[in-house]
């Protein structure tokens, strides 16, 4: 399932009530980190059926970075049950990005 595109209009619904751990990947097209992780982040949408990955463009979603505290890109975290249970700042390989799920 590919990843999807979040707006402060379904973040609640498609994060925060969600009955799947959530992978949110907060990133922006001009980032060149953010580049290099979209793949991955693609790649983990389609070989993990058991979380659901979402992507933030915080050039669009301004406050919904702002409120998540998303002072750099690419953001990545790990919601469930509503929660915040992990998170990272910076590229990172796909071993590390799926550990923290």
């Amino acid at each position: 399932m590919a990843a999807l595109h979040i707006t402060k209009d379904n973040f609640q619904k498609e994060v925060l009530e969600s009955d799947k751990p959530v992978l949110v990947d907060f990133w922006a097209s001009w980032c060149g980190p953010c580049r290099m992780v979209g793949p991955i982040v693609e790649e983990v949408s389609e070989e993990r059926p058991d979380i659901k990955v979402c992507k933030v463009n915080v050039d669009e979603e301004q406050e919904l970075a702002s409120a998540y505290q998303v002072m750099s890109i690419p953001t990545l975290m790990v919601v469930k049950n509503g929660e915040i249970v992990n998170r990272s700042v910076g590229a990172k390989p796909k071993a590390d990005i799926l550990a923290m799920l």
